[in-house]
């Protein structure tokens, strides 16, 4: 990684770890510790967001550049120059993360116990920037997790089926970002580096099915971009194909280097997110179970209750 990259990562508060990944600390971590308030994944799914590690092991190489991304994205590349390994990352980014909740220790508001757990993750969420599925030791990199007893979340654009339909222990939740109801949106709001992206995304939406694993379909909604309710029934047919346990429908929030190419109108309401999901759910025959206003996200799921981690 070139020093200029790492100087802007480590002004964002990022923990660099090896030649291609780091850490960064989940804004729900802070609120977890010091006002016991949770991520909406802790109340959708039964993760503790204070033992959770956010990371990637693609932190500059990604084959998209959305409009709506809150990370700086003068970086982007799509191979790796050098390959690290698996268990290296994940020993290095424990260790970064308890460096940087060092202070929350001194914190009169934060909850001890809580610490003590943090510095003891148990929970990966493998999308904290890039495109992870082009780090090809991912397999590798989970089955070390699992056999540690660490849950591992992972966060795709969908652009590498391939990948995926190889992943030997598949991640406990995959999640595939749907960003757009057609390739005309596509190609605007994702600005792919790649030629092909939209095909390989229908590959994956069909793939889905057939992975052994839960699977989340995500879809991250922009006003003025791809949220029109004429969408609808595009969206239908896509989460149709990859016939997914859940589907979150999350609002854009206009924060980090996406205020250069936004504006705080793109950031829809969680009302107007509440009736998307609402029209997507009756389309799909899914059910709206869960809901958080603060997060201005909704979840579809195939079943009236959702099986937790905690449980």
């Amino acid at each position: 990684m070139k020093q200029e990259f790492q100087k802007i990562l480590e002004k964002q508060h990022y923990g660099i770890v090896g030649n291609h990944s780091g850490v960064k600390l989940c804004h729900w971590m802070r609120q977890s510790l010091l006002y016991n308030r949770e991520c909406y994944k802790q109340s959708f799914y039964g993760i503790k967001s204070h033992r959770c590690l956010q990371m990637t092991p693609s932190l500059i190489q990604c084959n998209h550049m959305c409009l709506f991304c809150w990370r700086h994205q003068g970086f982007t590349e799509k191979e790796f120059n050098v390959i690290d390994e698996p268990e290296y990352i994940l020993d290095k980014s424990i260790e970064t993360q308890k460096k940087l909740i060092t202070g929350f220790k001194g914190d009169k508001r934060c909850d001890k116990k809580k610490w003590e757990e943090a510095n003891k993750p148990n929970m990966l969420a493998c999308s904290l920037s890039g495109e992870p599925t082009l780090y090809t030791k991912l397999g590798e990199f989970f089955e070390i997790c699992h056999k540690r007893g660490i849950t591992t979340f992972l966060v795709s654009n969908g652009t590498n089926p391939k990948a995926l339909e190889k992943l030997d222990p598949l991640p406990k939740q995959l999640y595939i970002s749907i960003v757009a109801p057609n390739k005309e949106v596509y190609k605007k709001l994702c600005s792919p580096l790649i030629s092909d992206g939209w095909e390989k995304i229908i590959q994956t939406l069909e793939l889905l099915p057939s992975l052994d694993t839960r699977t989340v379909i995500r879809h991250t909604l922009v006003e003025g971009w791809n949220m029109n309710s004429d969408y609808i029934k595009e969206y239908t047919s896509l989460d149709d194909k990859a016939s997914p346990l859940f589907i979150e429908a999350k609002g854009y929030v206009f924060v980090g280097y996406s205020r250069k190419r936004m504006t705080i109108s793109n950031m829809p309401s969680h009302n107007n997110i509440r009736n998307f999901g609402d029209e997507l759910a009756k389309n799909l025959s899914y059910e709206l179970t869960m809901e958080r206003p603060d997060s201005r996200v909704v979840l579809l799921s195939k079943e009236v209750k959702t099986e937790r981690f905690d449980k």
